[in-house]
């Protein structure tokens, strides 16, 4: 025993006098440009590093890139994300472990991957999100055809849980909760539960009648039997004074309605106009995100219930622009 103390005693000596003499060394040896710039890119590499591994596994910083939660959040505000709120991601758009536990909420605001996104194979998906982690959100280097930005990951509030149906009437949504019979308003079911008043409309109910009516046009003209659309149709249509379409969920049921009274033999055309009825089931272990701007967001009435294992993070804060830095978690 003796002689093992001994034999550590003595190489810790001498490593440790390696290492005072390479660092006196160090200290004389001339420094070239090549050298400056070396330690530089060493320790901007090793800062990069640190930045990814804490966005991947402990915070990670989002930039609002759509008007879809107004005016909770606005287009370009930046928010910080607590990525192992439901589990920690083993790397970009991976397997999620220590789930146990950690599930998703109602009336959170969460990150979630995107149903919809094309992707571009597995090596380049990971390579922007690391790259777009690297350099805080200031570079995204995945693009659509258009050149746009393309969207990997949404920012929602979970609305619908596991068990919930949720139907969509002219902008309103009605809720029959998991257990219950029977659907409620949106605005009666936050009240009583004491959920955020996030959720906001921008038009009103005045504006559904020639939404409707424009839906409706449009399977008449899709039919080809424009002709035949009635006078009341073409009256809401030219005295309105509307012409922009914000809710394309109400816009599509008016037109699949439409569609399926030209030809009731059509059984897709029926099942596609019941399901607007029946409306959107979440199973158990899904989430449906809505955003706050119902108006005029792309979200769960489109691409259906999210699974929670897709689900990244959750919104805890806001910390641009700088007027508006604050807290996210009265929100939700």
């Amino acid at each position: 025993m003796e002689r093992l103390l001994s034999f550590l005693e003595d190489r810790t000596a001498k490593r440790l006098t390696r290492r005072r003499q390479l660092k006196e060394y160090e200290k004389t040896k001339k420094r070239t440009v090549l050298s400056e710039i070396w330690s530089w890119v060493d320790a901007l590499i090793f800062a990069i590093f640190w930045v990814i591994i804490i966005n991947q596994y402990l915070f990670q910083l989002f930039v609002i890139p759509s008007p879809s939660m107004v005016s909770t959040l606005n287009v370009g505000d930046r928010v910080i994300v607590n990525k192992d709120s439901y589990g920690v991601e083993l790397y970009p758009a991976g397997k999620k472990v220590l789930t146990s536990g950690r599930r998703v909420e109602r009336d959170q605001i969460i990150t979630f991957y995107n149903p919809e996104y094309d992707s571009k194979g597995p090596v380049f998906d990971i390579l922007s999100q690391i790259v777009y982690m690297g350099t805080l959100t200031l570079v995204n280097i995945d693009r659509n055809e258009d050149g746009t930005p393309a969207e990997r990951l949404y920012v929602k509030r979970a609305i619908g849980m596991g068990g919930d149906t949720i139907r969509f009437d002219r902008g309103n949504v009605l809720i029959e909760p998991s257990g219950t019979e029977g659907y409620q308003r949106e605005e009666d079911f936050r009240a009583a539960n004491g959920l955020a008043e996030g959720p906001n409309r921008s038009i009103g109910e005045e504006y559904y009648p020639w939404l409707e009516a424009a839906g409706v046009m449009n399977a008449y003209q899709e039919a080809g039997i424009t002709a035949a659309a009635p006078q009341h149709l073409l009256r809401e249509l030219q005295g309105s004074g509307y012409s922009y379409i914000y809710d394309r969920y109400a816009f599509e049921k008016a037109r699949t309605h439409a569609l399926s009274s030209f030809d009731p033999s059509d059984m897709s055309l029926r099942s596609d106009a019941a399901r607007y009825e029946m409306g959107i089931y979440v199973p158990s272990g899904y989430v449906l995100p809505l955003g706050d701007n119902r108006d005029n967001s792309h979200d769960g009435r489109y691409f259906g219930p999210v699974m929670e294992s897709k689900v990244n993070g959750r919104v805890i804060g806001r910390f641009w622009p700088i007027g508006s830095i604050s807290s996210l978690m009265d929100n939700q």
